[in-house]
């Protein structure tokens, strides 16, 4: 089916977000320029209000993945995504009332710090070490998934036209898009430092949801309004939410995504520099527990927006699936194509949904460069270089800004070769996450661990974890467990491979090791919990004998 391309109009409303962007750095940079102080520029001078916090939480780890990969989750999976808003709400109560007063109270600007105050230097060393792979890894993937979604080779005519200068050669776009995003954020968090970072958040949050409502609306209108579509994702078994199912191995139910996910957002959450650093921006700790909770009830938003724009999408193309039938080549693009088709009559509409896209990728690679920034710059340059004067601080860390930037960048090209989106971003989170979580919750929790058995912990949860993460990634799980809903072609123009589903589970070799459908097989939300319990267990054991 032809599909419209990109008008005028939707570059309008594209590169405004862009340039809004940029112009909210130069903004503080100019602003800011007489307070030239390192903590200034890394926390903001710890004056923030819960507000802009609240919505910069939300919005940095609610990225492209969210925007693209949640919707096509639930198209394909069914609404059982939607249990994250249990996970969401045990997790920020743990991130308020445990994680957060210990950082806070300490006065730190690196989360990494408590760890050298309650065991060693090496401890914060190892955990900063790993901190900065899992966030540049992660980040990879952030400014992969817009560009790869709004870009393909064997995509419709339109995407050649999604990226600023509407280049028609498809390869240079798909990386010429992944570089403007790297630029943009780069350039507006070397300039107005975290301060600029919150107040683009806060812009971005609501181009983000604006977005989403605008697909919508527009969506329920075009399938016979709310009644029609909530019975057609009945009829297709998309409202089939609790399945109490107690074997790990399958890849979502009820608790796979209650238990697994609460300890795979807790990692991002709960210690992540990101999310911490913004918290102790806060001008009193009353300010950034609210912000917390605003932040609950901004996920419970995005969740829900993104959960009825699967349904409305299934509703949409129930007779004639779009991937099945080959239109588009991987799932994260039903969103964008989903979008160009129902909005063809309206300019600038699908403009305001790729800046959406964008937007939630903006803010959380904004994100990271800040909080990698920071914690070199506390951790490892400080470590080096104790007598530094205040005004070289703020050069190195605005070097390290565009050093962080071009890294990213340069993941993205990793990221190409990762599958879904949503499962390798927190798959990635898992495997990094979980041991940290496990070392911070060994330091808070347990007072008689001590240095010893946080190291020897550590080393173990990370090689569980990423024992079972990279396992699972070179021998997928069998289809048995992971299988999509059925999704039909009957009514396309091109149905000419009904039996795409089978042929595009991984089938079985029959060379795989004995693990590889049990160990490998794990659920990828049991990332965390294997790498944390893992961490936490050996530490006290190992604690125990050296006492």
């Amino acid at each position: 089916p032809e599909v419209k391309k990109f008008v005028a109009w939707d570059y309008v409303v594209f590169a405004a977000l862009f340039l809004v962007c940029a112009s909210i750095g130069v903004f503080f940079a100019v602003k800011e320029r007489k307070k030239k102080t390192s903590k200034e520029f890394l926390v903001g001078g710890r004056q923030m209000t819960c507000g802009p916090i609240a919505f910069s939480l939300t919005t940095s780890f609610m990225s492209a993945v969210t925007v693209l990969g949640t919707p096509s989750e639930i198209y394909r999976y069914g609404a059982s995504f939607v249990l994250f808003f249990l996970s969401y709400t045990l997790v920020i109560l743990f991130t308020a009332e445990l994680f957060l007063p210990v950082f806070y109270r300490s006065g730190i600007t690196s989360t990494y710090e408590y760890l050298e105050l309650r065991f060693n230097k090496i401890v914060r060393l190892a955990a900063t070490l790993i901190y900065v792979v899992q966030t540049v890894l992660y980040t990879g993937i952030v400014v992969y998934a817009p560009s790869l979604a709004l870009n393909q080779d064997d995509l419709p005519p339109f995407t050649n036209h999604l990226v600023f200068f509407g280049f028609t050669v498809t390869g240079f776009d798909l990386w010429g898009s992944v570089v403007a995003t790297g630029v943009v954020c780069t350039f507006y968090c070397t300039l107005g430092g975290l301060k600029a970072v919150v107040w683009t958040d806060a812009l971005q949050m609501i181009v983000m949801v604006i977005g989403f409502l605008a697909v919508l609306i527009q969506g329920t209108i075009v399938n016979g309004g709310t009644t029609k579509v909530w019975e057609t994702a009945y009829e297709g078994s998309r409202l089939n939410v609790f399945d109490f199912d107690v074997d790990p191995l399958r890849r979502h139910t009820f608790w796979t995504i209650v238990i697994g996910g609460t300890f795979t957002w807790l990692g991002i959450y709960g210690v992540n520099q990101s999310t911490i650093q913004r918290c102790i921006s806060c001008k009193s700790e009353r300010h950034a527990k609210l912000a917390l909770y605003l932040n609950l009830l901004g996920l419970w938003i995005v969740l829900m927006c993104a959960m009825f724009c699967g349904l409305v999408m299934y509703s949409h193309y129930r007779s004639c699936d779009p991937w099945t039938a080959d239109f588009i080549s991987a799932p994260d693009q039903l969103m964008p194509y989903f979008v160009m088709d129902i909005f063809s009559s309206m300019p600038g509409v699908p403009g305001l949904f790729v800046a959406c896209a964008f937007s939630g990728t903006l803010s959380t690679v904004a994100a990271s460069i800040n909080a990698l920034a920071t914690v070199t710059f506390e951790d490892l340059v400080k470590k080096g270089f104790p007598n530094l004067s205040e005004k070289m601080s703020t050069w190195i860390s605005k070097g390290l800004c565009i050093f962080y930037g071009v890294l990213c960048t340069s993941m993205a090209a990793a990221a190409s070769l990762l599958g879904g989106v949503v499962q390798a971003s927190l798959s990635i989170h898992g495997m990094c996450g979980g041991p940290m979580l496990g070392i911070f919750t060994l330091g808070i929790v347990f007072p008689w661990a001590n240095w010893k058995g946080a190291i020897g912990g550590l080393v173990t949860g990370i090689t569980l974890a990423f024992w079972v993460g990279i396992g699972s990634f070179i021998y997928p799980a069998p289809p048995a467990k992971s299988i999509p809903l059925p999704l039909l072609t009957l009514n396309c123009t091109l149905a000419n491979s009904t039996d795409m589903l089978t042929t595009a589970s991984p089938t079985a070799a029959p060379d795989r090791p004995l693990l590889a459908d049990t160990w490998y097989s794990l659920s990828y939300l049991y990332f965390s919990a294997i790498g944390c319990l893992g961490c936490a267990i050996t530490g006290l054991v190992i604690s125990f004998i050296t006492g």
